[in-house]
């Protein structure tokens, strides 16, 4: 399966994504918090790092609840500003 390439605007919402878990983990270790919410340090580490800007639908629940984050707020904050 091909997958197409992202626009510059989901990369850009992955990178804003990657920036509020990186925040909202402070000094909690990646692989702290990657162990509360079920995931891999690596998965964490791309996700916070821009590299995986598309991460599954679950892996970010995970990651919110694990950090204490609303999925709401999550939305609001990563979502394209219209121009």
């Amino acid at each position: 399966m091909v997958r197409t390439p992202l626009t510059p605007e989901e990369r850009e919402r992955g990178e804003r994504l990657g920036r509020l878990l990186r925040e909202a983990r402070g000094p909690r270790s990646m692989t702290e918090v990657a162990a509360v919410a079920g995931v891999s340090a690596e998965t964490l580490r791309k996700i916070e790092t821009g590299r995986a800007p598309t991460p599954a639908f679950f892996t970010v629940a995970a990651l919110a609840r694990a950090l204490g984050l609303s999925m709401d707020d999550l939305i609001l904050r990563c979502a394209l500003v219209p121009a």
